[in-house]
């Protein structure tokens, strides 16, 4: 059984166009590839052809997976949101407190999550760890390369 996760519109809106560039894009592409290394002869000592047959299986697994991911998604009515705790969806204004860098995050689900747009998963430490506090909280987490000890600046949505 699948998790359910929650989504903005917007995610959903990329998952989609994703899933439609590979099934109508990729996968005619590499069928085609498959052909061409079949048609060179004796599959048992062809390279291009385990290749092709290789991404073909990669690709198959990537657009069952988005079809999981977009079945059993739940959008997040962003009109409903409120900023006195650290939620899904809430941007989070925070300040480490070792050497005074302000960061400011968006907690979003493991499928948006994007580093350089600034969006965390809610699955990340940093995400659980900022969960239900509210501003002025310090918290410490634990990352790879240690504990951080962060306090909430600001929530916004």
């Amino acid at each position: 059984m699948s998790q359910i996760s929650y989504i903005t519109e917007e995610g959903l809106k990329k998952l989609r166009e994703e899933l439609i560039q590979l099934e109508s894009v990729e996968r005619p592409r590499i069928s085609k590839q498959i052909a061409e290394a079949r048609d060179k002869g004796d599959l048992s000592e062809n390279a291009e052809y385990d290749a092709a047959k290789d991404a073909q299986g990669m690709l198959e697994m990537r657009i069952g997976k988005l079809k999981d991911v977009i079945s059993n998604c739940r959008i997040i009515d962003e009109t409903r949101l409120n900023t006195s705790k650290v939620r899904l969806l809430n941007k989070v204004k925070v300040k480490n407190l070792k050497n005074n860098a302000i960061t400011t995050y968006m907690i979003v689900s493991e499928s948006e999550a994007n580093l350089k747009e600034g969006k965390i998963s809610i699955a990340t430490p940093i995400g659980i760890g900022l969960l239900g506090k509210k501003k002025g909280d310090k918290v410490e987490i634990k990352v790879p390369s240690g504990i951080v000890t962060l306090q909430i600046m600001e929530i916004s949505l």
